[in-house]
């Protein structure tokens, strides 16, 4: 299992979405994605494209006052 760290903090929505799509295609199955990021709509973007793609969020928390880190396992 390979792990892909993506830092988007400082990007606008929906800039941190596109970049977690452009990134989980370069994954293979089982590979985990972690993102971390500051823009609070992302909080409720990200996991809902993940369950939508068939991808499991398996790890989220807030790292800062406005900051989030979550994990994505390729599905």
């Amino acid at each position: 299992m390979n792990t892909l760290e993506l830092d988007t903090c400082g990007h606008l929505c929906p800039f941190p979405l596109i970049e977690a799509k452009k990134a989980i295609e370069t994954l293979a199955t089982g590979d985990v994605l972690v993102i971390k990021y500051d823009c609070a709509q992302a909080t409720e973007n990200i996991p809902r494209w993940a369950a939508e793609a068939g991808h499991e969020v398996t790890d989220f928390e807030q790292i800062g006052d406005a900051q989030w880190r979550m994990e994505i396992k390729k599905g």
